[in-house]
């Protein structure tokens, strides 16, 4: 992108988390999996995965009761803290995301990370990553500070709002279809990484794709950490 063309500095950077700052997609579906399957929904990883995508607990757990009938009232907290325990022992970061978080942060950027995880989940991944202390606890937002989930805009309007920043002044940084509809309904523009999802895809719902997160700096013209304005 040239000079010409680039775009004013964001007043906030708002993140997803699950394949944008943490690899720990499949990790989250092979439990998953494994829960569904004990109770006799017999499930993949990767099956988990095409049914789930993006999804926050609220919204899984009607698609799993027709199913496998009524679920224990405790049954998603303790899926999820038996996530977040697995979490903080192996999940690792997506490559480049915490050098670009980092680096949006030092050109004096405010950043939040959104996410639809339970907070349990959210600050086991950001703990893990390093990366809790830079965004703070205001600043981490699960499905369970807004009255609705992704798709909905609500939690990337309170990350803004953490950040004190107006949402069509922010940029989202999202890999899924959820996550992208999300940012666009809190009228963020959004960037899509590619991922789990096409370029394609994700251009069709009005992001702008980018295939590296090392180029991410050079997207909100900052220069990527090496010095370029990659696109």
């Amino acid at each position: 992108m040239s000079a010409s063309r680039r775009r004013p500095r964001p007043a906030a950077v708002l993140f997803d988390c699950d394949g944008v700052l943490a690899d720990s997609e499949g990790l989250v579906n092979r439990i998953v999996a494994e829960a569904l399957t004990a109770r006799g929904w017999r499930m993949t990883g990767e099956q988990a995965r095409e049914t789930f995508l993006g999804m926050a607990l609220p919204d899984m757990v009607p698609v799993i009761e027709a199913r496998t009938g009524p679920l224990p009232p405790r049954w998603g907290r303790e899926l999820s803290e038996r996530i977040a325990r697995a979490l903080r022992e192996e999940v690792e970061p997506i490559p480049g995301a915490a050098a670009a978080v980092r680096a949006v942060a030092a050109a004096g950027i405010p950043v939040a990370c959104a996410s639809n995880s339970a907070r349990l989940e959210l600050v086991a991944k950001l703990e893990r990553l390093g990366l809790a202390a830079l965004f703070g606890p205001r600043r981490m937002l699960s499905f369970e500070e807004v009255p609705r989930p992704k798709p909905a805009g609500d939690l990337y309007r309170a990350a803004a709002a953490a950040c004190g920043a107006d949402p069509a002044d922010c940029v989202v940084v999202e890999d899924s279809l959820l996550g992208v509809r999300a940012g666009l309904a809190a009228g963020c523009r959004v960037l899509g990484f590619v991922r789990e999802t096409e370029a394609a895809i994700l251009a069709g719902l009005g992001a702008e794709p980018f295939f590296a997160m090392e180029a991410l700096p050079g997207l909100l013209g900052l220069g990527s950490p090496e010095g370029r304005s990659d696109c």
